[in-house]
């Protein structure tokens, strides 16, 4: 066996980290027969913005689909909308792109316990995942719905 110094580095690297990407997708693929079976379906954005009359933006959602499953990154709606429905909708409309157009049928997301938890939960989500004290004092939660 040949002994070589190895340095760890800490610092941000895109080109790296896409590499890293890359390397751990392919090891990944190589191990796992459904993942290879799924490998030349891509990730796809899914974008929703909700603006005013002004064109400001009120409202949205940030998310991607990939492998029949849809994951909310971001939705927030702007306080002054708030208990109108209008993230009920945005929610309900990404819902319904991903069921359609994407032929997802589960969607996943993580909120924290001071965020939106009972809104998900009204929504039809159910909890499978609870992290406590992440970060310290706040519980993680994530919840995932069936769309078919």
């Amino acid at each position: 066996m040949v002994c070589r110094m190895i340095r760890i580095e800490a610092e941000v690297d895109n080109i790296r980290r896409e590499l890293l990407y890359k390397r751990l997708r392919d090891t990944n693929t190589a191990a796992s027969p459904i993942l290879r079976a799924l490998r030349p379906e891509r990730e796809q954005p899914l974008h929703l913005w909700a603006t005013d009359d002004d064109g400001t933006l009120v409202g949205g959602l940030v998310g991607r689909t990939w492998a029949t499953w849809m994951h909310v990154a971001y939705l927030w709606v702007e306080e002054s909308h708030r208990g109108a429905g209008l993230g009920s909708r945005l929610l309900a409309e990404a819902e319904h792109l991903a069921r359609t157009e994407r032929a997802c049928r589960r969607v996943r997301l993580e909120t924290w316990d001071f965020q939106a938890p009972d809104f998900y939960r009204k929504q039809g989500y159910e909890v499978v995942c609870t992290i406590p004290d992440y970060p310290p004092g706040i519980t993680e939660y994530t919840l995932v719905k069936r769309l078919d």
